[in-house]
């Protein structure tokens, strides 16, 4: 009955948590997918090639931009992502809810050309949670953290331009709310409205008389 899935983009500043709770939320709901970005990065810890992300060197980022394939794309940290625009499409056109985990900067160019996007802003309870998580996941050098931190300084501010707002305080809370969110949107009218006329239909259509 339902001619399309839902977008439901994961945003917010590096360290936030969007990642976990994604993870978290994947293993919670049936025909939910994970959108896999593009990336000129290494794989970190146990990250895992067409997984997590995939993982290509600068020249075949390249070459994914200049055919046209990426919906967006950003250098993020030195290093660049990407989102499949074709891949996306055919997904939702099979009636798939794609979850899309991106920084700041990608969920404003998707929510610019998919505004029926979901849009969900993750947000570190305060500056200090969010430099001591950066610090405790060890992936970082120092002045590269002190970067991130700079740069989400100005990505919390532009939380008013989401759907939704989740403050990651603890992550099984997080991952309720977007689960809750995602829920909320497989319901909206515009999702289900095809069920419902043919569940009307059974009752004679909706220009029936009343018995």
């Amino acid at each position: 009955m339902n001619s399309q899935g839902n977008l439901i983009i994961v945003s917010g500043p590096s360290g936030a948590g969007k990642s976990a709770i994604s993870a978290g939320v994947l293993e919670l709901l049936p025909g939910l997918r994970f959108s896999v970005s593009y990336t000129t990065r290494p794989p970190r810890g146990r990250e895992r090639d067409g997984v997590d992300y995939h993982f290509v060197t600068r020249q075949e980022f390249d070459r994914l931009v200049e055919s046209g394939e990426l919906l967006e794309w950003a250098e993020v940290y030195g290093n660049f992502y990407g989102t499949s625009g074709r891949l996306l499409s055919e997904a939702v056109d099979r009636g798939e809810d794609m979850l899309l985990d991106v920084d700041v900067q990608g969920a404003r160019s998707i929510r610019q050309k998919r505004p029926c996007a979901v849009s969900v802003f993750i947000m570190p309870p305060s500056y200090d949670v969010l430099k001591k998580r950066l610090e405790q996941r060890k992936l970082d050098k120092e002045y590269v953290i002190e970067h991130r931190l700079k740069i989400a300084c100005d990505e919390v501010r532009q939380y008013a331009d989401y759907d939704y707002l989740i403050i990651n305080n603890e992550l099984p809370r997080a991952v309720r709310e977007l689960k809750a969110i995602i829920t909320g949107t497989r319901c909206r009218m515009s999702r289900r409205g095809g069920a419902a006329q043919a569940i009307v239909a059974t009752f004679g259509g909706v220009d029936a008389q009343d018995p």
